[in-house]
C-alpha cells in the first residue's frame, strides 16, 4: 500500500491548516519602478517611442494593478519620457487609483468616446511614432489602434514585455516559491483523504479549500483531477470520476500569491500499483530528472525538451509526439501568468539566463490506458537550475 495516500478526512486535513507563515515580501515600488526603466531600455535598443500595455498580466507587472481584460479599454501608455500614463473609463478611475502600484497620469473617456483615439492623442502630445502594442491584447484593441494611428508604425511589444517578464527578481522568486510550497502542501493533503468512491469533484473542491485555508490569493486558480483511464489524456476528459482500487490519480492545481503561479502536478496510484505503471512512472521521473540535469545558462530552451525525449525514446516511447510517448513540450515558463514564454520546446532558440523560471513535465500516455506526469518548476540559477518544488521520489511514497 502505498504511504500517505488514504487513511485521513476532508475535515481533519482542512482543520490541521493555516493561513502561511512568514509570507514573502509583495513587489515593493521601487523594483516597478525598475522594471520601467528597463522597459525603456528595451524600447530604445528596438527603436520604439511607445509602450502600450493592456490590462491584464503585463499592466500587472509594470504597475501593480490587478485588472482583467474587457471590452472598455484599460491601459498604461510608457514613453521615453515623462511619467507614464494610464487610460480608463472615467467611472473606473476610484477602483483604478486605489489598485496601481505606480504614480501615474490619468486619462479617462467616457462610455461614448473612442479610447483608441484618446490613446493616440497622447502618443502624438508626446511625438511618440514607432509604437510597440501589448502582444496580450486582443484583436478590437489592435485594430481600434491601427485605425486610430492611421499612418504611424505599430509593433508588436514582446520582445519588450517578455524580455522584462521572462527574467524574475529575488523578491519574484521568493512569491513563486511560497505559492509552490502552499500547493504542494495542499498536494499531500488531498491525497491523505482519497477512499474508494471519492468523485474528482469532491477532491477539486477539498483542493480549492486548503488553498484558501493556507493564504492563497483566491483558492485554487486551477485543478485537474483524473482517475484511471482519464489520465491518458493530458487535460482529462468532460465528467466526473470515482476513484477505485488500481487507478492512477493524476491531479494538477496550483495557486497565485501576490499574483504570481504555482503549478505542480503528482501522479500516483490508489492501491497497489501495476508493472506497467511503475515503470512508466520511474521512466517519467528519469525523463524529468534529465531536463533538470540539462539547465545551464545560455542552452538553448529547446535543448531542454530534447534531453527529456532521449529518455523516452530510448525506452521505446514516441519517437516525437507519436504515442505512447510524450505528446506536448516539456515546459512552459510561470510569472504572473500560468504560461508565458520562454518555453521548453522545439524550435524555441532562447538562450536560458539566471532568474528564468519554467515547469519540467515530460508526461507520458499510454493511450486507453493511464498518463504519468510529474510537473515541478525550477528557476535558472548561474550554475544550473534550481526545483522550487522537491519531485516525488518514489511511487509508493510520493510525499516522502
Amino acid at each position: 500500500m502505498s504511504h500517505g495516500i488514504g487513511g485521513s478526512t476532508a475535515e481533519r486535513e482542512l482543520s490541521a491548516l493555516a493561513y502561511w507563515p512568514n509570507p514573502a515580501s509583495r513587489i515593493q515600488p521601487e523594483e516597478r519602478a525598475s522594471r520601467l526603466q528597463r522597459a525603456r531600455g528595451l524600447m530604445a535598443a528596438l527603436g520604439v517611442d511607445a509602450l502600450v500595455v493592456n490590462a491584464g498580466a503585463n499592466l500587472r507587472y509594470f504597475t501593480g494593478l490587478p485588472w482583467a481584460a474587457s471590452e472598455r479599454l484599460v491601459a498604461m501608455v510608457l514613453t521615453h519620457g515623462g511619467m507614464p500614463v494610464l487610460v480608463c473609463p472615467e467611472f473606473e478611475r476610484g477602483s483604478l487609483l486605489a489598485g496601481i502600484g505606480i504614480d501615474v497620469e490619468i486619462h479617462t473617456w467616457q462610455e461614448h468616446e473612442n479610447p483608441h483615439r484618446l490613446v493616440v492623442d497622447i502618443l502624438r502630445e508626446r511625438n511618440a511614432r514607432r509604437i510597440a502594442l501589448d502582444p496580450q491584447a486582443p484583436f478590437f484593441v489592435a485594430e481600434g489602434m491601427r485605425r486610430a494611428l492611421a499612418t504611424d508604425v505599430l509593433v508588436e511589444a514582446a520582445p519588450i514585455t517578455d524580455g522584462c517578464r521572462m527574467h524574475k527578481s529575488p523578491a519574484e522568486l521568493a512569491l513563486i516559491q511560497q505559492a509552490m510550497d502552499m500547493t504542494l502542501e495542499a498536494h499531500r493533503r488531498a491525497a491523505s483523504i482519497l477512499s474508494p468512491g471519492i468523485t474528482t469533484t469532491q477532491v477539486q473542491r477539498f483542493i480549492d479549500e486548503a488553498h484558501r485555508a493556507l493564504g492563497a490569493d483566491a483558492g485554487s486558480t486551477f485543478c485537474a483531477v483524473q482517475f484511471g483511464e482519464a489520465t491518458s489524456y493530458p487535460h482529462g476528459v468532460p465528467g466526473e470520476q470515482r476513484l477505485a482500487q488500481g487507478d492512477v490519480v493524476l491531479i494538477d492545481t496550483g495557486c497565485q500569491v501576490d499574483g504570481y503561479h504555482s503549478d505542480i502536478t503528482r501522479t500516483y496510484v490508489f492501491g497497489k500499483p501495476a508493472i506497467a505503471q511503475a515503470d512508466a512512472w520511474k521512466l517519467e521521473r528519469e525523463a524529468q530528472q534529465a531536463a533538470f540535469d540539462a539547465v545551464r545558462p545560455g542552452v538553448p530552451c529547446e535543448a531542454i525538451d530534447a534531453a527529456a525525449r532521449t529518455v523516452l525514446e530510448r525506452a521505446g516511447y514516441g519517437p516525437d509526439y507519436q504515442l505512447p510517448g510524450l505528446p506536448h513540450r516539456t515546459g512552459h515558463g510561470i510569472g504572473l501568468s500560468i504560461h508565458e514564454p520562454a518555453y521548453l520546446v522545439r524550435g524555441d532558440k532562447t538562450p536560458l539566463a539566471p532568474g528564468m523560471c519554467f515547469s519540467n513535465e515530460p508526461m507520458i500516455v499510454v493511450p486507453g490506458k493511464f498518463g504519468i506526469r510529474l510537473e515541478d518548476h525550477f528557476h535558472v540559477t548561474d550554475r544550473g537550475a534550481a526545483w522550487f518544488s522537491a519531485p516525488a521520489t518514489s511511487l509508493t511514497a510520493p510525499f516522502g
